[in-house]
């Protein structure tokens, strides 16, 4: 008997541990490699889903790379701020994707494509997104299904064409004077370090 119940707890720690392992390959390989399949049948390009980090280990290594070259005000911004991103869409196109990890990322900038996806709410949904950034940030941009579509319709009015040209005004106005206020720093100095963070929440804030 005692033999016969040795043999019941091993064959159920076994078939725990199988099972385990069975949903560890599967997240950190064949589903990845399943999604990759499906991606490119689609016609989108990226790099091929490496183990475990996927594109994580580039993305940093780049980010480094790019933080550690001096930076002129002609350079081209964007292979600084995002040089993975960057050097993705210059390798496999706009509409490519990245791996987070083991999860891919797909990047789509074709207007008709992003109209069907916004139509399409319940289709697409967001990644679930962590407790603490909802409590911090709950807006438009974290809501789903008809939340999202209810709160899309409130602000939508604000952003249609006639009322921004109204606005222009006021924008120019604004951005004008926060450069005129750069202008006279450097006529005074002749040459200066600028902070335009603090302009800027300004500006975006007014």
């Amino acid at each position: 008997m005692e033999i016969s119940m040795q043999s019941i707890a091993l064959a159920t720690v076994l078939a725990v541990l199988t099972t385990w392992a069975c949903r560890v390959v599967n997240w950190v390989w064949l589903r990845p490699k399943r999604l990759e399949r499906l991606l490119r049948q689609q016609g989108l390009s990226g790099k091929p889903c490496t183990f475990l980090f996927g594109d994580l280990k580039e993305n940093s290594r780049l980010l480094v790379e790019a933080k550690s070259k001096p930076f002129a005000v002609s350079d081209n911004i964007k292979p600084r701020l995002l040089p993975f991103l960057y050097q993705s869409f210059q390798t496999y196109g706009k509409d490519s994707f990245m791996w987070i990890g083991p999860t891919p990322r797909v990047y789509i900038t074709n207007p008709e494509q992003l109209k069907e996806i916004f139509s399409k709410i319940n289709d697409y949904p967001r990644p679930v997104s962590n407790n603490l950034m909802k409590l911090l940030a709950d807006g438009l941009v974290n809501h789903e299904g008809e939340k999202w579509a209810r709160h899309r319709k409130i602000i939508n009015p604000a952003f249609r064409v006639e009322k921004l040209k109204l606005m222009l005004p006021a924008f120019h106005s604004s951005c004008a004077e926060m450069v005129g206020r750069w202008e006279k720093l450097v006529s005074v100095e002749r040459s200066c370090e600028v902070d335009v963070w603090v302009d800027l929440q300004n500006l975006t804030v007014t």
